[in-house]
């Protein structure tokens, strides 16, 4: 990844002594590509060909900054944005009503760094952060359940997050949460683990809207498994939704395996169960990606099941650019209106191609 670093080295104008360094680097990815989508969900119109910005990756652009205070510690941030590449705006957004908050209805209102925008200790003790942060949950499903890396058609967020139109998400689908505290465990015996809490900052009410999530894992090449659990009430705390994931995958070297098993309850849309098996098969330059997921609905959800089928290739130009092209395919029975999206859209259809060139700077 190329940096820019800023190296401080300031003496102390009153003292005399050496302040601790910092560094500040800016980074992102910049990823644009076309995207087809066919085929009808729930009697909606497929928004057919169009290009998009963030397929594989989310067009983003961040800053990280760390000082060295000394004896093992070390402070740090992050502050990140997304990225409209194909229209020149921003990825990310507020939106709200006097019904449900950020519902996607509702008026959009901007927000900044609204990919990531946090602060925190590092040091013996593991990492502490404070600020809008990625969900355990999420992270588990992105880097140790799915082959797609949570991108391109064919990703598992398609089927193992809840829906974007559930009253209770918000458009963060369990990916990232607000007002978070995180303490994420030193790795101890290839062991690790993390548990935060996202405050819901609700007057009068201390658990409304409130997120917990949190995973224990063991990774030591070439096994990684981790077990992952996410919890979220409603503006009136009288609904929640939650999930556990139980993921692993295996390095063979001429070939990476990975399955996943979910449950979930996500209120108005129902229980279910989710299971994924996959591979990636990297040969020099080229990778080629392959995943099933079924979606098993339970209970009054019984009737709503759905099977989608991922193919993917990368082929990488260099280290920091590749090209990719995906095809994702979700057959919906009953009434469910599972959609394929990729990294940064939904979806609003069953079927679609992705083709583009991603750049990670």
């Amino acid at each position: 990844m190329k940096k820019l670093t800023i190296a401080l080295a300031i003496a102390g104008a009153m003292t005399g002594a050496a302040q601790a360094q910092s560094s500040v680097e800016i980074y992102g990815i910049a990823d644009v590509g076309f995207v087809r989508e066919t085929g009808n969900v729930g009697g909606g119109v497929a928004a057919g060909n169009k290009i998009t910005s963030g397929a594989q990756s989310g067009t983003r652009l961040g800053f990280k900054g760390k000082e060295d205070l000394g004896g093992g510690l070390n402070a740090f941030f992050v502050l990140e944005t997304g990225i409209a590449a194909d229209r020149g705006g921003f990825n990310q957004g507020r939106t709200t009503n006097a019904n449900k908050p950020y519902d996607d209805a509702s008026v959009t209102i901007g927000s900044g760094f609204a990919r990531q925008s946090f602060i925190g200790l590092q040091g013996d003790f593991g990492t502490l952060s404070l600020g809008r942060q990625y969900t355990s949950y999420f992270l588990t499903l992105s880097q140790v359940a799915d082959p797609f890396a949570a991108g391109l058609a064919g990703n598992a967020q398609n089927l193992m997050l809840p829906p974007s139109g559930n009253a209770i998400t918000s458009l963060d689908r369990a990916i990232r949460m607000d007002n978070a505290i995180k303490y994420v465990t030193p790795v101890f015996e290839n062991f690790s683990g993390e548990i935060a809490y996202g405050f819901g900052e609700t007057p009068g009410n201390s658990d409304a809207d409130r997120v917990i999530t949190a995973s224990v894992g063991y990774d030591s090449k070439p096994l990684n498994v981790r077990l992952a659990y996410y919890e979220k009430n409603n503006q009136f705390d009288t609904a929640s939704l939650k999930s556990t994931l139980l993921a692993a995958n295996y390095d063979f070297e001429v070939a990476k395996v990975f399955a996943a098993y979910s449950d979930n309850n996500w209120a108005e849309q129902g229980k279910s169960r989710n299971y994924l098996i996959g591979a990636t098969v990297p040969y020099g330059a080229h990778k080629f990606i392959a995943s099933y997921i079924r979606a098993d609905g339970r209970g009054t959800n019984a009737a709503n099941d759905a099977d989608q089928w991922g193919i993917g290739y990368t082929y990488s130009l260099s280290k920091r650019t590749n090209l990719y092209a995906a095809y994702g395919y979700i057959g919906n029975d009953g009434s469910a209106t599972y959609t394929v999206g990729n990294n940064s859209e939904n979806g609003t259809s069953n079927k679609a191609f992705n083709l583009g060139v991603r750049h990670v700077f």
